[in-house]
């Protein structure tokens, strides 16, 4: 009798250790999942983006960007419009161009 009881716990110590095997298994498939889609670019895209728009230092440079860009911009289209003469032209980019870094590194002073 004694051969069949320890025969009796090792069965069940078997069977215990393939359901913790099994429940592993389950864990580490799920794992390699999330692993496998956090590692497609597109969603690698998706929390780069998600960081930088949670980000108020980023967000503050994004807005002094585009606040000395569209100022730069509008300073070269009002000043000389269209012009086709070359001169004006290259005048005109490197006037955009002055405008958008002082704007842009002035534009807390600028921010209603």
């Amino acid at each position: 009798m004694k051969k069949s009881n320890e025969t009796d716990k090792l069965n069940e110590a078997i069977v215990l250790l393939e359901n913790k095997q099994a429940i592993e298994l389950i864990s580490l498939k799920q794992q390699f999942e999330l692993t496998y889609e956090s590692l497609k670019p597109l969603n690698i895209i998706k929390s780069v983006f998600s960081e930088i728009t949670t980000s108020s230092e980023i967000k503050g440079n994004l807005i002094s960007n585009a606040i000395g860009m569209s100022t730069g911009y509008l300073t070269k289209k009002v000043l000389l419009g269209s012009s086709h003469n070359p001169i004006k032209r290259l005048l005109g980019t490197l006037l955009q161009f002055v405008v958008t870094n002082v704007v842009t590194k002035h534009s807390d002073n600028i921010k209603v």
